[in-house]
C-alpha cells in the first residue's frame, strides 16, 4: 500500500463563497459543470494558478488536469504570454477597429493549420461553431445538419440536442427554450457509426448543409474515432455537397501544430477554434477554404459580426502561445511522453484492482472510464460506472489532484506537468483502490 496521502486542511472559504454566489448567480456558477452537480459536493473557488498547479481560496494546491478545459498547453501563467499581455494592455484593452495584430494572428493560424485560407476571429468557441454552421447553410442553401450524440459544440440553440458534457451531466437532453423547428433541423447520429450517417443522408437527400464533429471527442470523455470513420464522413460530404466542419475547440493546436486535421490526416472544409488561440483568454475563430469563407460578410451575404472580435489582449496572448508551439515542435513530443507516462502508470495500477476500466488517449488528451466495454460513443460512456468515477474524483481532489468534475470530460495535460506530478497522480490512484 502506498504511503498515506495528505489531504487539504480546509475548504471553508470555498464553501462560504459558494453560498454567497448562489444569492446573486444562478446556481452559484457562471458555467453549469463548475457546480460539481455530477460528482456532488461543493465546488472549489480558485484564486491563482502557475505552471501545472492551481490554488484555491483556502490556499490548497492542486495538480491541474483541466487546464481551463484545454488551452493551457504550456501551463498556467506562462511567462512569455503574461509579459506580452502586460506590454500590450498599455495600448488599450479594446479598439473596435482593425489592428495589425489580428492580421498577424490570422497569418499564423494559416501557417499552422491545413486547409485554412481565410480566418474570422470571434469571441468564443460557441460563437465559432454557431457562425460556421450559419456559413455552411448560407453557402449550400440548405437548413439541416448532422451532429453526433455526446459531441458538444457550444450552447447555441441548434447544438443543444443530445449534446453530451454539461447537458448530460444535468440529464438535460431536451432543452427548454429550443424551438421545435430548430430541433427538427438538427439530425443526430451515434459517434463512430457511419451507417447511421449514411441512413440520415439518404433520408434527407439534398437537405443537409453540414456535418459537424469533434474529430476527437472531449465532451463524453476522450473518445477516439474508429479507423475509417472520419474518412467515411469526408467521402459522404464530397459525394453529397455537404460542408464538413471540424470542431477543434479542444483539439486545435493541442494534438499537433495543425490540430486534429494534421494528426489524423483528414481534411475539413471549415474548422472552429476556441480559447486555445487566446492562450486561455475569451476568444475563438472559424476558418477554412476560400470558396466557402468568401460568403461571409463583408465579402458575401452571410452576416456575422462581433464588437470584441480580434480583441488585442486575446490576440497577443494567443499569438505568443501559438508561436511558441510552432517554433518548438519538441513540445508535442514532450506532451506525448508525459501523457503516455500517466497512461501507463494508471494502467499498471488499475490492472491489479479487478475493476473494469478503459483508458482512452490521443496526444495530450486522456480519460479513464470504469467500463466493461470499449468506450467508443456517448452510450458507452453513459453506461460506465460513473458513480465509481465520482468517488474517485473526490478522493483525488482531497489529495491535491484536480480532475474534471464529470465523467463526461477529457483530461488535458500541460507541458508544465512534471514526472513527479504524474507519479503522485498514480500513487493517489493506487491509494484510492487500496481503501475502496
Amino acid at each position: 500500500m502506498p504511503d498515506t496521502i495528505a489531504t487539504p486542511t480546509t475548504t471553508d472559504k470555498s464553501k462560504q463563497l459558494f453560498e454567497r454566489a448562489k444569492l446573486s448567480i444562478p446556481g452559484g456558477v457562471n458555467s453549469p459543470v463548475r457546480a460539481f452537480k455530477s460528482v456532488g459536493g461543493t465546488p472549489l473557488f480558485m484564486e491563482k494558478a502557475k505552471g501545472a498547479y492551481m490554488y484555491d481560496a483556502d490556499g490548497n494546491k492542486y495538480i491541474d488536469y483541466i487546464n481551463s478545459w484545454g488551452p493551457m498547453i504550456l501551463g498556467h501563467a506562462y511567462e512569455p504570454v503574461i509579459n506580452a499581455i502586460k506590454e500590450r494592455v498599455e495600448h488599450s484593452t479594446s479598439f473596435g477597429a482593425p489592428t495589425e495584430l489580428e492580421v498577424e494572428m490570422a497569418e499564423l493560424i494559416k501557417s499552422m493549420a491545413p486547409n485554412v485560407d481565410l480566418v474570422r476571429m470571434v469571441s468564443s468557441g460557441t460563437e465559432a461553431c454557431m457562425s460556421a454552421l450559419r456559413l455552411a447553410r448560407g453557402y449550400t442553401g440548405r437548413n439541416k445538419f448532422i451532429k453526433f450524440e455526446g459531441c458538444y459544440h457550444g450552447h447555441a440553440d441548434a447544438f443543444l440536442v443530445k449534446a453530451g458534457s454539461g447537458v448530460a451531466t444535468f440529464n438535460i437532453q431536451t432543452v427548454p427554450g429550443i424551438t421545435a423547428g430548430v430541433s427538427a433541423d438538427t439530425l443526430t447520429a451515434p459517434y463512430n457509426d457511419l451507417e447511421a450517417v449514411e441512413k440520415l443522408v439518404k433520408e434527407n437527400k439534398g437537405e443537409i448543409a453540414a456535418i459537424i464533429i469533434e474529430p476527437v471527442c472531449g465532451n463524453m470523455g476522450c473518445i477516439l474515432p474508429l479507423p475509417g470513420f472520419l474518412e467515411g464522413l469526408r467521402k459522404i460530404c464530397d459525394q453529397e455537397g455537404i460542408v464538413y466542419i471540424f470542431d477543434e475547440v479542444m483539439t486545435g493546436f493541442r494534438l499537433a501544430a495543425g490540430g486534429a486535421q494534421e494528426r489524423l490526416n483528414i481534411n475539413a472544409d471549415l474548422v472552429t477554434y476556441g480559447k486555445v488561440i487566446g492562450g486561455g483568454m475569451p476568444v475563438g475563430a472559424f476558418g477554412g477554404k476560400k470558396e466557402i469563407m468568401q460568403h461571409i460578410a463583408p465579402l458575401g451575404n452571410v452576416y456575422q459580426a462581433g464588437t470584441l472580435s480580434g480583441n488585442p489582449i486575446a490576440m497577443i496572448a494567443g499569438y505568443t502561445m501559438l508561436k511558441t508551439l510552432k517554433d518548438n515542435p519538441s513540445i508535442y513530443t514532450q506532451l506525448e511522453e508525459k501523457t503516455a507516462l500517466l497512461h501507463n502508470g494508471l494502467d499498471a495500477v488499475l490492472q491489479k484492482t479487478g475493476v473494469p476500466y478503459v483508458i482512452n488517449r490521443l496526444g495530450s488528451m486522456i480519460s479513464v472510464h470504469f467500463s466493461k466495454v470499449p468506450v467508443i460513443n456517448f452510450d458507452c460512456a453513459a453506461h460506465a460506472d460513473n458513480a465509481l468515477f465520482n468517488k474517485y474524483f473526490h478522493f483525488m481532489l482531497d489529495n491535491g489532484i484536480y480532475l474534471p468534475p464529470s465523467a463526461y470530460e477529457s483530461w488535458f495535460i500541460s507541458n508544465a506537468l512534471s514526472t513527479k506530478d504524474i507519479e503522485k497522480t498514480v500513487s493517489v490512484t493506487e491509494a484510492f483502490f487500496s481503501v475502496l
